[in-house]
């Protein structure tokens, strides 16, 4: 302390943590009147020790993934919750923070790169009606189970949308438009481990079940695309069949993809009266700006107008950014806090992927 102010000197404020990253001081927002330049770089200030930490266990994950095979969404939430300790860290916090709110919206709008409309109007009528069917069944099975099961209504609309649509991304992007909850950050990790987990272990046992009941390599092809959770799954499973299979698929799976837009809209409108208003006094709005941007990347990506690798480009881009979220929402996440939860959530996720597959299989075989 200094003998007159008695103010902290400013070596103890840059030491006062020796835990984790002593010397970084904790970044306050700027001022109101400065000039926009400074603004951003004090904000990139606050952003990078959280946002590096994730990065970083994006990229180990990815390498992981590559080289022992399994999801690298699973690898990247695991390896976040093993720097659980340094995700708490005040001077960390803002870049977690970031890396989970906003570098995941970018990463769901980018997802519009990987789907045309072309792709959507070959699949037919009756495949559009069992893949829309199964993501509006589950979605309700998911509200009607969670009420059985006693657990929140909004975590089965989150664990349904998870499973009927695209796995983890969607397990993501619908837990930005819920209601804030002190449970969110727990439900949304809870969610996305289970369906990485029930999904690879789809991915293996799906196509046997498929040949069993002597599916053609078409019928398989939907019967992958419209139950498996998580894309890569689904790719690895259809082409693991043959090309044929894989290429059918791929396209029944980014028409759920698709469908995340009109769930998130009539989720948003569900949970509108419970958001809380922004510092402004006002909800946020009905339609989010990443949902436009999806959109308008579907748009674009259909009229064929931008060359094709530019847009795989794109859609590698919004992988990265989702695998780096799922990083930041582990780095946000204890263990402890999962193991608290029990064993209701699981029956639920589990619960909602027997629905999935016995609605596509029925219709399959019966329709």
């Amino acid at each position: 302390m200094t003998p007159h102010s008695g103010e902290p000197e400013q070596h103890e404020f840059a030491f006062a943590s020796f835990d984790s990253l002593e010397g970084v001081p904790v970044m306050a927002p700027a001022p109101a009147g400065t000039p926009g330049y400074l603004r951003l770089y004090r904000a990139a200030q606050r952003i990078m020790p959280g946002g590096l930490i994730a990065v970083v266990v994006a990229l180990a994950a990815t390498w992981l993934a590559d080289h022992y095979g399994a999801p690298v969404m699973l690898f990247a939430l695991l390896l976040g919750m093993a720097v659980n300790f340094v995700g708490q860290d005040p001077r960390c916090r803002p870049g977690i923070d970031f890396m989970g709110r906003t570098v995941l919206r970018l990463g769901v709008a980018l997802l519009g790169a990987r789907i045309t409309l072309d792709q959507v109007s070959s699949l037919g009528g009756k495949v559009l009606v069992i893949a829309a069917g199964g993501v509006i069944l589950t979605i309700l099975a998911g509200w009607a189970l969670s009420r059985v099961l006693k657990l929140k209504p909004d975590f089965g609309i989150l664990t349904g949308g998870a499973v009927a649509i695209c796995g983890a991304s969607a397990a993501l992007a619908l837990s930005s438009v819920l209601p804030p909850s002190p449970t969110r950050e727990r439900d949304t990790t809870l969610t996305v481990v289970g369906v990485t987990t029930l999904s690879t272990v789809a991915m293996v046992i799906y196509p046997v079940i498929a040949g069993m009941l002597g599916l053609t390599h078409t019928q398989t092809g939907v019967f992958l695309g419209a139950t498996i959770h998580d894309v890569a799954q689904v790719v690895g499973a259809g082409y693991g069949v043959s090309k044929e299979t894989g290429d059918t698929a791929t396209i029944v799976k980014l028409f759920r993809v698709a469908l995340l837009l009109p769930t998130i809209v009539v989720v948003a409108l569900m949970f509108r009266s419970k958001m809380t208003a922004g510092p402004s006094g006002k909800r946020p709005p009905l339609v989010p700006m990443f949902l436009l941007g999806f959109v308008a990347l579907v748009a674009v990506n259909s009229s064929g107008v931008v060359a094709a690798n530019l847009m795989e480009q794109t859609s590698d881009a919004s992988r990265w950014c989702l695998v780096t979220a799922i990083a930041a929402l582990g780095a946000k996440t204890s263990l402890g806090e999962l193991v608290y939860v029990g064993w209701k959530p699981v029956l639920l996720i589990v619960a909602e992927t027997l629905v999935v597959l016995g609605w596509v299989l029925a219709m399959l075989l019966l329709g």
